[in-house]
């Protein structure tokens, strides 16, 4: 009984016979919370095979069905973005080539205009060097003239000064023309 004491001064029942203890490992009132759990179960079930379960179905599906499209939508943008890149290239391309075709149009025609301007140079040039040719010829004729007129001065003055008087002018003149004549 000593131990009765000792428990009855905490405030526990008297015996320990008394104290069931947690009811949940009392074997008394197994056969109570077994019906209880399956109740328990079988509402459980009917409640998420209702109403929860065909609701995350339902979404599962749903998001399912999102994906799929936005795959779907996915390779139709990726499509039009190919057949875009595809659409650029071939205008830059044709780009590069009017590009082209406009610079080799346009150094044509500079080289037109060139050749044009040179032709005109050309002609300028031929026609002065002819114009020049011209007065280089008068000058040499003027030079022949003026050279023949000092040599047959200086022929007679030289004749006159060695033989006075014996050659006349005539033929200082001839033989002055036929030396330069060649």
């Amino acid at each position: 009984m000593a131990t009765d004491e000792i428990l009855e001064g905490e405030g526990l029942p008297h015996s320990a016979a008394e104290a069931p203890g947690m009811p949940q490992l009392d074997f008394s009132s197994f056969p109570n919370q077994i019906f209880w759990l399956v109740i328990t179960l079988i509402v459980i079930y009917f409640v998420l095979s209702r109403i929860a379960l065909p609701r995350i179905g339902s979404v599962l599906a749903e998001r399912s069905g999102t994906i799929t499209n936005d795959i779907a939508a996915a390779e139709d943008y990726k499509q039009k973005a190919v057949e875009a890149e595809e659409a650029y290239n071939k205008a830059l391309a044709d780009a590069r080539a009017e590009a082209g075709q406009i610079v080799a149009n346009t150094k044509a025609d500079i080289q037109k205009d060139l050749d044009k301007a040179i032709a005109q140079a050309d002609a300028e040039i031929a026609a002065r060097a002819a114009e020049g040719e011209k007065a280089i010829a008068a000058i040499r004729e003027s030079a022949k003239d003026s050279a023949a007129t000092v040599a047959k001065d200086i022929a007679k003055d030289i004749v006159a000064a060695v033989a006075p008087g014996k050659i006349d002018a005539k033929s200082v003149t001839a033989a002055v023309t036929a030396k330069m004549k060649g």
